[in-house]
């Protein structure tokens, strides 16, 4: 299916069908798998055919479905599903890494993220933290030993923007990997591949689910990456993604590329609307002209896609306000859902952060990210200016 569109490729890639012939994808919940003799199950245990299982937390059918769509929709060899997004993270970073090897990350990422960092650091990796919006940070940093160069393509929550191409070329002089977790921008508004990624990850939990149903995660490779190091990681360590999990995220790739295009254009039509608003300090989209990575956001993902940040001027108190006064967008942490969502990183996803922590990433007391779903856009313009007035 190389040569078919995205949109094609969301519904029909990967598909595997059983001697029934069924429409919808199997959805298949078994933990193991029936050899039909003693000498078959010793030659599956030594090499393993695409179509061929041992063990849930190696590989399922159903699994296995979603994993050559994404890979196919990312542009990648390979596919790896993991029960969550952290999952996906870790076992990304610390298939490959050992004591004594370095790694540069960006400081504008999600906490969790940082969070696992810090054990790596712990097990004796030298991590190096930089502000990765400018590249002499990363020519700075990167070392002869330097083996991963991670950062967020989009930040979670200040919406900043990372040159891929330009850290790519840094991270590659040196042989070092690029691993990008590429939730915010979605695998809609992805080219991280195209423009140098080695390693792509995301939280299946957000966009590609849709619903707000389930926990998953995903790493993008080389099959060589992704069969070697990371397959052998995770299910030795338990992060597989559950058959049923798959089957749920496969539903909802199928609408992923019309759930999202409607989702950014909303989040765009809103931010023009609302810059400027007396309530705000702040209105952080990367599709708006006043963004500071404006140029580069449009270069690498075509459009601002479907978060917004709004950074309210009285602080924690009128983002409570704000957040107390929506009436269609709701209170919670998850994103990239059908559903609006607003979150108050300082006292809920970045809590465990300290002051000075959040305001290196810019996430002040007001700040407010707001994650578009797909009801009419007039409606959410509406909802999200009563409560900016009663901000």
């Amino acid at each position: 299916m190389a040569d078919r569109k995205i949109r094609t490729k969301l519904v029909h890639e990967g598909i595997r069908r059983s001697q029934y012939g069924e429409m919808a994808e199997a959805m298949f919940l078994t933990q193991g798998f029936i050899y039909p003799s003693a000498e078959a199950a010793e030659a599956r245990f030594i090499s393993s055919t695409d179509d061929e299982f041992i063990y849930a937390r190696y590989g399922n059918p159903t699994t296995r479905m979603f994993e050559d769509r994404m890979a196919a929709i990312e542009g990648t060899e390979d596919a790896f599903a993991c029960a969550s997004g952290m999952a996906a993270i870790n076992g990304a970073l610390m298939c490959t890494l050992k004591s004594g090897d370095h790694v540069v990350g960006a400081r504008q990422m999600f906490g969790s993220c940082l969070h696992v960092l810090k054990v790596l650091a712990g097990f004796g990796v030298d991590v190096t933290i930089i502000d990765g919006a400018d590249l002499k940070n990363w020519r700075a940093a990167v070392r002869e030993n330097t083996k991963i160069c991670f950062f967020e393509s989009v930040s979670n929550p200040g919406l900043e923007v990372i040159d891929i191409k330009g850290v790519a070329e840094i991270a590659h002089a040196v042989g070092a990997l690029v691993v990008i977790d590429n939730a915010f921008a979605s695998p809609i508004y992805s080219r991280a591949v195209e423009l140098g990624a080695d390693v792509v990850v995301y939280s299946a939990t957000k966009h590609i689910d849709g619903g707000g149903r389930v926990l998953g995660g995903v790493v993008c490779g080389t099959k060589e990456f992704i069969r070697g190091p990371l397959e052998t990681y995770v299910k030795h360590t338990g992060g597989a993604m559950s058959p049923f999990h798959a089957w749920v995220l496969l539903s909802g790739l199928q609408t992923l590329d019309l759930r999202v295009r409607a989702q950014a254009a909303s989040a765009a039509a809103v931010a023009e609307a609302v810059e400027g608003h007396a309530s705000l300090a702040r209105c952080l989209y990367p599709g708006l002209p006043s963004h500071p990575q404006h140029t580069l956001a449009m270069a690498q993902m075509g459009a601002g896609g479907t978060m917004l940040a709004l950074d309210l001027a009285g602080g924690k108190e009128a983002a409570f306000r704000f957040l107390n006064a929506l009436e269609i967008v709701s209170i919670s942490n998850n994103l990239g859902d059908a559903k609006s969502i607003a979150t108050h990183p300082a006292t809920t996803t970045h809590k465990n952060l300290s002051e000075e922590e959040r305001a290196t990433i810019g996430i002040t007391p007001g700040l407010v990210r707001i994650s578009f779903g797909i009801e009419d856009t007039a409606d959410l313009l509406a909802d999200i200016k009563t409560a900016l007035d009663a901000a």
